[in-house]
């Protein structure tokens, strides 16, 4: 699952996208509002992450924006503004939750969860499947066939996004930038162990392999 961060703090942001990764999620963060629109209008992410104090665009207006145009994306508010008449602003403005500023990150977790169960509760929205190949994004669990598959954070997401992608050739740079959010040289192996580690737990004792190679291009998650 990917999540939008707006947030101007560099060390709250950090501190925010540092865990939700370490929790396994995708994170993108931007420092303004006028960016966060921007991704906030893409329609990839289940979930933001919203200041109120923000540069070029208050949080307040970006999120009155995404409600005009139909954006149902759920919200949560970060301020430091603690009173009862800012929190009601913050909800009447289309926020889902409202969090105060200073805050503990298992909360945040916490709440995020939350409101992905809220979002998600139609099970063809929460559940990836690939053939016997099952993976439950807020339960985070992987079944192939009756066979519970454990998986270590970011082998979760790499499985996540070959999933979102059935049959589509996902390159090594792709996978860098949705699984590590960073900006890795190419040529690095990194992508090639976390593959093989993968496929050991996914294809190694089945009979049919889902992980194909496609050499020189990169990999795909089919049913051949």
């Amino acid at each position: 699952m990917r999540i939008l961060v707006v947030e101007d703090d560099s060390k709250i942001a950090s501190f925010i996208s540092v865990g939700l990764r370490q929790a396994g999620f995708l994170v993108d963060v931007v420092d303004n509002g006028e960016d966060g629109l921007v991704r906030a209008l893409d329609g990839v992410h289940d979930l933001a992450i919203l200041d109120i104090m923000l540069p070029r665009l208050d949080g307040l207006a970006l999120l009155d924006q995404l409600r005009r145009r139909q954006v149902n994306t759920p919200v949560i508010i970060l301020s430091a503004k603690r009173s009862v008449e800012d929190r009601v602003k913050g909800l009447q403005a289309g926020g889902d939750d409202y969090l105060t500023k200073p805050f503990s990150f298992s909360e945040l977790l916490a709440r995020v969860q939350a409101l992905l169960r809220r979002a998600g509760a139609a099970p063809e929205t929460t559940v990836l499947r690939v053939g016997d190949l099952s993976l439950d994004k807020l339960k985070r669990e992987v079944h192939r066939g009756d066979r519970k598959i454990d998986l270590q954070p970011r082998e979760f997401s790499l499985l996540e996004y070959l999933m979102r992608n059935p049959g589509r050739v996902i390159s090594k740079t792709m996978i860098l930038e949705h699984v590590w959010d960073y900006n890795f040289d190419p040529q690095t192996n990194v992508v090639d162990v976390l593959i093989c580690r993968l496929r050991n737990k996914v294809d190694r004792d089945f009979g049919r392999k889902l992980i194909q190679t496609i050499r020189g291009v990169g990999y795909a998650l089919g049913n051949n």
